[in-house]
């Protein structure tokens, strides 16, 4: 099954979970009166009365209960063209078998506790979905246009366009995407990448939607539609993960009707045994049947998995980790191997200065000198190189020079009578021993090399590199420690490649990678491995993140990393990356710990009915009790257990 299939296959059967509300505020007000009914039934002596409020009971607490066990089954088997029961069909069915014993009191008590449990049931699913859904209150609805002639105009952020020119206010939230104009300003980006830590913003920056603004106030330009930003991406994957269920609860809602009509068949033989084999009489066996048919019920197996999940993409959503679904987390959990894009993944995204040395025969008082001039001629210079010893090199004063940038030479200058010269290695033809032994071990490392010339004799070199980030070695090593094979995928130079990898302790470097090989490497490893996840920027990376069981998009919030990938970091942060594989470690221990939980009850249940300690009221008691068991652990997986 392809991917688009499996996506396809979960959302219709996320649909059909979704259906299930038990009859909405109605049912609500009309449970209690029949609770109200079944409480004035114990103090009624008349029994034809007594009889009546129970009945009433029953129908008006349980009426959503019977119509979806009858008509529902009824639409799923025309539509499947096969019987298809479902569990309220059993409880449907023992609270009738319990009035045609005249047990008036179980039938409703049954109906009672069972719409009550699911009641609770919802609420419990309720709060794991809470995270997700308030992202909806957070779509941002009205923005302070500025007109032509200055003023402002309060309008509906639907109607804005590209190039629109806001105004936005200390403490009010910023409408959509854009950059800012003017002003500068501290802005709570939570909403979108879930960093607690405001982000402190001026002229050039970009803004997202729905973020909130700080103390001070800015102008913007609308850059994007508002139907394109990327707040509205979010709500577009949210709808999504509402859907997008695991392998786990798909397998479970495919097996429920086969195991309600298994639990039919076998009523009617237990019925058997128990008037054949356990010499019961005719009225205690059918009794027991009833209890039997409680007790086989499936509720709490159907609830193993999903509230888990939701609860699971829940805490993952509060810090920045976005999933288009279940069926994605819970594969995480089979890693086998993980692959990154290098740049902007692994490292910084830009270069960086990490070594300048000088000659042995440069004096101490010569070198603050050299490096006034050195940041003084970069600060002419457009080469992608210029920025990175310009940030390294803040304190330098900055001189007055006339430089020339001559191709395939360098940078040229002179200053108080000396010629300076910054370029490439082989721009020089004789180097000291020390220039030379220091350029070698920098370069085997995967830093470029740049040399710094007094009158055509070098002088200093500076080595630049994109350096790795912090983040990058902490979880390559937590993913190491799972048995979880690591490598690097990059277009830059293998010898490059390796030498980051080697600082970052990777298990397998693939160089000189162009983009459209990427995703023939993500099978290969798939063949190998099994379950494979992809790490990029979702743009030059896009095919190998489709390709990838799982595609997890880093950037900062960038739109087109959430259309591409199956998950989303919103910070680049990899941390939060092995944070969410110890979630979807704790979600898979924990739908197994519901599984044998619900299983051992069913179990339990009819071995106590058939060794006659059990009743019908207990039977549903402790069955939807189960249940409510089930959705609890399961919502073990809104807390914050782990450090992220």
């Amino acid at each position: 099954m392809s991917k688009q299939e499996h996506k396809d296959h979960n959302h219709d059967h996320g649909r059909g979970h979704e259906d299930h509300n038990h009859g909405g505020k109605t049912a609500v007000i009309m449970f209690f009166i029949g609770l109200a009914a079944f409480i004035g039934a114990y103090f009624v002596d008349n029994e034809t009365l007594n009889i009546v409020l129970n009945i009433i009971a029953l129908v008006t607490a349980g009426y959503h209960i019977i119509i979806e066990g009858v008509l529902d089954t009824f639409k799923q088997s025309i539509k499947s063209k096969r019987f298809k029961p479902n569990i309220h069909l059993l409880m449907t069915l023992a609270a009738i078998g319990a009035l045609i014993i005249r047990e008036y009191h179980e039938a409703s008590m049954l109906i009672l506790i069972f719409a009550g449990a699911h009641f609770l049931e919802e609420y419990a699913e309720g709060k794991s979905k809470k995270e997700i859904t308030n992202l909806l209150k957070l779509n941002p609805t009205k923005a302070r246009l500025l007109k032509e002639d200055g003023s402002e105009e309060e309008v509906d952020v639907s109607v804005l366009k590209v190039g629109d020119r806001l105004r936005v206010l200390n403490g009010d939230q910023v409408p959509t995407d854009g950059i800012i104009l003017t002003g500068e300003t501290s802005i709570d980006q939570s909403a979108i990448t879930g960093e607690s830590i405001p982000v402190e913003k001026k002229t050039g920056d970009n803004v997202f939607g729905s973020t909130m603004n700080g103390l001070g106030s800015f102008t913007m330009e609308v850059t994007k539609d508002s139907s394109d930003t990327v707040f509205s991406k979010i709500l577009q994957l949210v709808s999504q993960t509402q859907s997008n269920i695991s392998k786990t609860a798909v397998m479970i809602k495919r097996i429920e009707p086969v195991y309600v009509t298994i639990v039919l068949i076998l009523a009617p033989i237990f019925y058997w045994l128990g008037t054949s084999v356990f010499a019961w009489s005719s009225q205690e066996s059918f009794y027991r049947t009833m209890v039997f048919l409680i007790a086989a019920s499936p509720c709490a197996l159907a609830a193993t998995d999903i509230p888990a999940t939701l609860s699971a993409i829940s805490n993952l959503a509060k810090r920045g980790v976005l999933f288009k679904g279940g069926s994605y987390l819970s594969n995480l959990s089979d890693l086998g191997a993980i692959a990154f894009d290098k740049t902007g993944t692994l490292t910084q995204g830009e270069p960086a200065v990490t070594d300048i040395f000088f000659d042995s025969s440069v004096g101490e008082d010569s070198k603050q000198n050299y490096l006034d001039i050195i940041a003084s001629m970069e600060k002419k210079s457009n080469h992608p190189l210029a920025d990175a010893i310009i940030k390294h090199l803040p304190e330098a004063k900055d001189l007055d020079l006339d430089v020339e940038n001559l191709v395939g030479t360098g940078l040229v200058a002179n200053y108080s009578g000396t010629d300076y010269k910054i370029g490439k290695p082989s721009s020089y033809k004789a180097v000291s021993n020390g220039i030379k032994q220091h350029t070698e071990e920098y370069e085997s490392n995967g830093k470029t090399v740049v040399y710094f010339g007094v009158n055509n004799t070098v002088a200093a070199l500076v080595a630049i590199q994109d350096i790795p980030k912090e983040t990058a070695k902490n979880a390559i090593k937590y993913f190491q420690n799972e048995n979880i094979h690591t490598v690097m995928i990059t277009g830059d130079a293998v010898k490059t490649g390796q030498a980051i990898g080697k600082s970052l302790g990777i298990d397998e470097v693939k160089g000189n990678v162009l983009p459209e090989d990427k995703s023939r490497i993500i099978t290969e490893l798939k063949n190998k491995y099994n379950v494979v996840a992809m790490v990029g920027d979702g743009v030059n990376d896009a095919p190998a993140l489709v390709t990838a069981d799982i595609g997890v998009a880093m950037g900062e919030g960038t739109d087109i990393a959430i259309d591409v990938a199956d998950a989303v970091l919103m910070k680049n942060d990899l941390n939060r990356l092995a944070y969410t594989h110890k979630v979807a470690k704790k979600l898979r221990k924990i739908v197994w710990q519901n599984i044998a939980f619900s299983m051992l009850v069913v179990v339990a249940l009819i071995t106590m009915n058939i060794i006659g300690v059990m009743n019908m009221s207990f039977a549903v008691l402790i069955h939807e009790g189960s249940t409510l068991v089930v959705i609890v652990n399961g919502l073990r997986l809104l807390r914050n257990t782990f450090s992220s």
